[in-house]
């Protein structure tokens, strides 16, 4: 993607780049937070002795941008933020990009990618680039991919992008209808020292469809206004190239993460907070957001309890991973015979990693257990369901 913005850029600065988990060939070691991302992408410039640096991402890299400069501002110098949102689209929309992709595969994803990334004019002038954009995404892992898009439903820096205080350019494609201009103003809005740069006649990868406007925006923002950054990251001596810096090809892995020990609250805020952080995340949140307008005075209470007791303490349980916890879901509701919770229950088990197929054996099983009356009319139920969550935008 930076392909053409590396010649002029390292004749300034020493490039370090680097692929996302499972992308471009890199290994598929899944991470489904930005933080995540972000403390992998630390570790790796660890390694190779980068302390200082400046940093420019597009669309998910602008988030670990954005979590760098939050978590970890005496690193970054200076900050581009490419097509890039405090949160993008809705938590329930990438969820739901996950559910297609494990029913479908990539391929539905690559076919509609050119659309989103590109304008249609350049679309269509350059079938080559068109189809390097859809080879990139069909030779992704497909669970590294859902990974990112869990990151992303998981991405919200909405109140805390006041706490950015790097310089920091904006950029956007006037033409961008992923990340367009109106989250690239609600950025600058929000960050003390930032302002916009609107590229004409780009759409969301303006660094491919526009790439002379993009290196020169790049090339003002980190020389010019900030000198630190020059200081910062200077390009070691290498006799081995002509020219007096060298480009660095993407590095096949940044580090993989360490898990650290869960320090899970357990009073009675935090484990509602906690109950709704994962019902929200089981069930989305238009779903949850409707149940909680409908609730009232003489209903309230039970809300607070089903969000404590089922989701801040049962659900958040480490015995089970949710996968299995559908698994018992879908089972105790046919067998209880509660089937008007059971839609929920299968867009539930979609989202947790269940297949299909593999929502078709627990059903099978509870044929057997729970009888076929009730296994048919789940069946029905799921079925349905599963048509509608699982087909791709047309």
């Amino acid at each position: 993607m930076w392909d053409r913005q590396i010649p002029e850029l390292s004749q300034h600065w020493r490039i370090f780049r680097y692929d996302l988990p499972g992308h471009g060939g890199a290994p598929a070691h899944p991470a489904a937070a930005v933080t995540d991302l972000a403390d992998r992408l630390l570790a790796t410039l660890d390694s190779v002795g980068v302390q200082r640096f400046g940093y420019a991402g597009c669309s998910i890299g602008g988030a670990v941008g954005a979590d760098l400069a939050l978590r970890h501002p005496h690193r970054v110098a200076a900050l581009a933020l490419v097509a890039a949102s405090p949160r993008f689209g809705t938590a329930d929309e990438f969820r739901q990009r996950g559910v297609i992709v494990r029913s479908n595969g990539l391929e539905p994803i690559a076919r509609t990618s050119p659309e989103r990334w590109f304008t249609p004019g350049f679309a269509a002038a350059q079938p080559a680039i068109v189809e390097w954009a859809v080879q990139m995404v069909r030779t992704t892992d497909p669970g590294c991919y859902i990974a990112s898009c869990e990151a992303l439903a998981a991405f919200d820096i909405r109140t805390e992008l006041p706490r950015i205080g790097v310089p920091t350019l904006v950029l956007v494609g006037a033409e961008d209808k992923v990340t367009g201009p109106a989250e690239a103003r609600t950025l600058v809005a929000g960050i003390p020292d930032a302002r916009l740069a609107l590229v004409p006649g780009a759409s969301h990868l303006a660094p491919v469809e526009q790439p002379a406007a993009v290196t020169d925006l790049l090339l003002m923002h980190f020389s010019t206004a900030w000198q630190d950054t020059l200081a910062s990251i200077p390009v070691p001596p290498n006799p081995g190239f002509a020219a007096p810096f060298a480009p660095v090809v993407p590095v096949a892995e940044i580090t993989a993460s360490v898990d650290l020990p869960d320090a899970s609250p357990t009073g009675r805020a935090d484990r509602y907070e906690r109950g709704m952080k994962v019902r929200r995340e089981v069930l989305g949140d238009a779903h949850v957001d409707a149940a909680t307008a409908a609730s009232d005075g003489f209903t309230e209470d039970f809300q607070d309890l089903l969000t404590r007791y089922a989701w801040g303490e049962i659900w958040s349980r480490e015995g089970l991973d949710r996968r299995s916890r559908s698994c018992v879901s879908l089972t105790a509701v046919v067998a209880s015979g509660h089937l008007g919770g059971l839609a929920q229950h299968v867009r539930a088990a979609l989202r947790n990693g269940l297949t299909p197929v593999e929502i078709k054996e627990v059903l099978l099983q509870t044929a057997v257990y729970c009888g076929i009356p009730a296994a048919g009319a789940a069946f029905e139920i799921a079925q349905s369901v599963i048509q509608e969550e699982t087909t791709p935008p047309a």
